[in-house]
């Protein structure tokens, strides 16, 4: 790959679509597309891309799907976040992980914030790969509490660039290269990232997220690499 993307976000849609055209229920779909993270975040550790950002529910999600597909999304975040913490690959890899959004004050799981906590903290000094889950995440949230964090300071300043992201919830993360989305809508949702992709390419697929393997991963990553980013100018 002469071209490759240094950080890589996802937009997983259509696992709900994918279980209803099989006659099975909404989380069935859920189930499939985490075994579709796990293979396509090994390719893009594998394909030495280090940084992968992954989408796993935004805030309209948790409040707004019924109780039983909530507690089932939490169920298969905590269960990934277990394995993430047993897994021998998680130092091997040096991967550094964040969960990012609004899930601790939306859901007040303790045991999903202990998971979390210790698997941040297991890995916060990892710097060769980084894994960043984003759940009751709303890129409109985000930037409007950056901007009620900038107001509060107390001195008169003139916000710029830096002092934007810096207040961001995702302002350790570099710059998206390629956003994919799946599912077969190209359209941006909640203001996804809206920093942080304002230069990135984007990649849309008629693929359901279950469906979105590590052969249609690879391919996002051929695509990227023939394009000319020419950033504006």
């Amino acid at each position: 790959m002469n071209v490759l993307p240094q950080h890589i976000a996802v937009i997983p849609d259509g696992n709900r679509r994918w279980a209803r055209a099989r006659r099975l229920s909404p989380w069935e779909g859920h189930r499939e597309g985490v075994k579709r993270f796990r293979e396509v975040s090994e390719v893009a550790w594998q394909s030495g891309v280090p940084y992968f950002t992954f989408w796993a529910g935004s805030e309209e999600n948790l409040l707004e799907r019924s109780r039983i597909e909530v507690r089932f999304l939490v169920s298969l975040l905590k269960n990934e976040l277990r394995r993430q913490l047993a897994s021998r690959e998680t130092e091997e890899k040096q991967i550094r992980f964040r969960l990012i959004g609004r899930w601790r004050e939306i859901l007040k799981d303790k045991k999903l914030n202990d998971l979390a906590e210790k698997l941040e903290e297991k890995t916060k000094n990892f710097v060769k790969c980084h894994l960043t889950i984003l759940f009751g995440y709303d890129g409109r949230r985000e930037m409007a509490e950056a901007i009620h964090k900038i107001k509060d300071k107390r001195e008169k300043i003139k916000a710029d660039y830096d002092m934007i992201k810096s207040a961001l919830w995702t302002r350790e993360l570099p710059m998206v290269d390629v956003v994919i989305r799946t599912g077969g809508e190209p359209h941006w949702s909640a203001g996804f990232m809206m920093w942080h992709t304002a230069y990135s390419q984007f990649y849309f697929t008629e693929k359901f997220w279950p469906d979105f393997d590590e052969k249609e991963f690879k391919k996002a990553l051929t695509d990227y690499a023939r394009r000319e980013r020419r950033f504006g100018k």
